[in-house]
């Protein structure tokens, strides 16, 4: 009975981070919603505590990331109902039970290495841990729930701390009021520290209540200082004075359903949206126009009859345009020579390309296939798709007629690390492109709030192009400018601006996470010692 207790109890809290990011946006329970696992760790066995963060991490991921179940059904793709939903039930329990995986190992490490130790320590540990743990994690495939996102883009001002370390410096904070509020849960009740007292001097009582809610008031007291920090950054004249050149850039959402994209009617429709959204902003004075990933699906610069149409209205305007389609491989190591790149172009109507970017963190399963020894099999059994996406250069820096651009392609919006290396090289200007057409509209939503928090890392103007939504415009404290509608066909453009400003996290990059665990070994390798 009480094994059932407890991971009710670790449930509840994974459930109530699952309720922190869209659709629901309650941004303020990631502040509580560890309480519950801090404090099993800090009773349990180490392999008890384990199955207690998976239950928590199941719910939460599993919970987060359920809209990837809305993949399903894939018959457009000539995928059969039931081997499309074996393919999306797979891919969200893999997703789920690798950040079960995680805050497993995270509640481990807090039974082994922390019930012995002081409340000071505890926090320093249980920090370097569960962002140890999400650096390793943003090493590989499936990154997208870190603790850090859950406050995008609803707590702008508790998120300028990002400006820092990066998300990982949000994440630390999460952990550490979670657990400063669980330890107070922990200690001996007022009444019985107040019983103890030995002094009955009017003062007493306050003294005993400090002490009591000690930890509690650190909480709020850090929560103060980071909202200071905040309320200091997002001052709007700090903003417009490091603001460089002005740019009035066009974003066009085409709302193209993914169905159309394997019909021969549907690239014209396709074409057609493109074209008129182009025209339509070229005329009203957009220098610089942006189109969403795999805009117009053709490989390209390849001559193409079906792109005939977009390619005369952008000659006679040549107001630049970033292309979203297929390029040839640029890997002369390929395996494949047929294999090819999901890529932004920058062109203009003067038949070459200004500028090219290759999607580099690309889509399981979507887009490559995992484990392909292991997997390979088993998805060509299951899905009729033939070939793959080649990666870009994780390297690759991209110059155009304005300066250096900062770009990311769908699903790296979810890398911190991808923008902070393009921004470090110089980028002025985040461009994000994605394609959500085939996902839950909440799932758009919490895109949306990826590219925010990427924008305050950053200190940078970002411009969001979706097929879909959310298509939209961020200034360099993560505030919206301007938000599209979901499943729409829309143009709009608005002023952003280059600019050339450093964060401490540009700069050096996540530096606490290494801090923390160079504190977290001393410290327990000093109880060791001295025990």
């Amino acid at each position: 009975m009480q094994n059932l207790q407890n991971l009710l109890f670790a449930a509840l809290g994974g459930l109530l981070m699952g309720l922190t990011p869209d659709p629901f946006g309650q941004w303020w329970l990631a502040w509580i919603a560890l309480m519950p696992l801090w404090m099993l760790a800090q009773r349990l066995k180490v392999k008890a505590a384990i199955a207690m963060g998976a239950m928590w991490g199941f719910c939460y991921h599993g919970m987060a990331l359920f809209w990837i179940t809305s993949v399903h059904p894939m018959e457009w793709m000539g995928v059969p109902w039931w081997n499309s939903f074996l393919i999306a039930t797979l891919v969200w329990l893999l997703i789920a039970g690798w950040g079960a995986v995680l805050s497993g190992l995270w509640a481990g490490g807090m039974a082994l290495f922390t019930q012995k130790l002081n409340v000071p320590s505890r926090l320093v540990i249980a920090c370097a841990i569960f962002s140890g743990l999400e650096i390793v994690w943003s090493w590989g495939p499936l990154y997208w729930t870190a603790l850090g996102y859950t406050q995008s883009p609803h707590d702008l001002l508790l998120l300028q701390i990002s400006r820092l370390s990066g998300q990982q410096t949000m994440t630390s904070a999460i952990v550490a009021v979670n657990g400063l509020l669980a330890e107070t849960l922990l200690q001996k009740t007022w009444r019985d520290r107040f019983a103890s007292a030995n002094h009955q001097v009017i003062i007493t009582p306050l003294l005993v209540f400090v002490k009591q809610w000690r930890y509690a008031i650190a909480a709020i007291l850090l929560v103060l200082a980071m909202a200071g920090y905040g309320v200091w950054e997002m001052q709007s004249d700090r903003m417009a004075s490091t603001n460089g050149k002005a740019i009035k850039a066009g974003i066009i959402q085409g709302n193209f359903p993914n169905i159309l994209t394997v019909l021969p009617r549907g690239w014209e429709i396709a074409v057609d949206n493109y074209t008129k959204g182009y025209e339509k902003l070229a005329q009203s004075g957009a220098e610089m126009i942006v189109t969403p990933e795999t805009a117009i699906s053709f490989l390209y610069p390849n001559y193409d009859a079906r792109r005939e149409p977009f390619d005369r209205v952008v000659e006679k305007y040549r107001v630049p345009v970033w292309l979203g389609g297929f390029g040839k491989t640029r890997n002369p190591n390929t395996e494949d020579p047929n294999n090819y790149t999901n890529s932004l172009f920058l062109i203009d109507g003067s038949n070459k390309i200004l500028s090219q970017y290759d999607k580099v963190r690309l889509v399981p399963v979507g887009e490559y296939i995992p484990f392909k020894a292991i997997l390979g099999s088993l998805i060509k059994r299951l899905s009729p798709l033939r070939g793959e996406v080649e990666a870009g250069s994780s390297e690759q820096l991209v110059d155009t007629p304005w300066g250096r651009f900062i770009l990311g392609i769908c699903y790296e919006s979810a890398y911190p690390a991808t923008f902070r290396f393009q921004t470090a090289a110089g980028g002025k200007l985040i461009l994000s492109a994605s394609n959500n057409a085939h996902f839950a509209s909440y799932m758009s939503a919490q895109h949306h709030a990826q590219d925010v928090a990427r924008a305050i890392e950053s200190d940078r103007w970002a411009v969001r192009a979706t097929n879909t939504g959310y298509s939209g415009f961020v200034d360099p404290n993560g505030r919206t400018i301007w938000l599209s509608q979901v499943n729409t066909y829309e143009t709009h453009a608005e002023t952003v601006y280059l600019r050339d400003t450093k964060t401490l996290y540009v700069l050096w990059g996540d530096w606490m996470t290494p801090l923390l665990g160079v504190m977290g070994i001393a410290i327990y390798a000093q109880h060791r010692l001295m025990n």
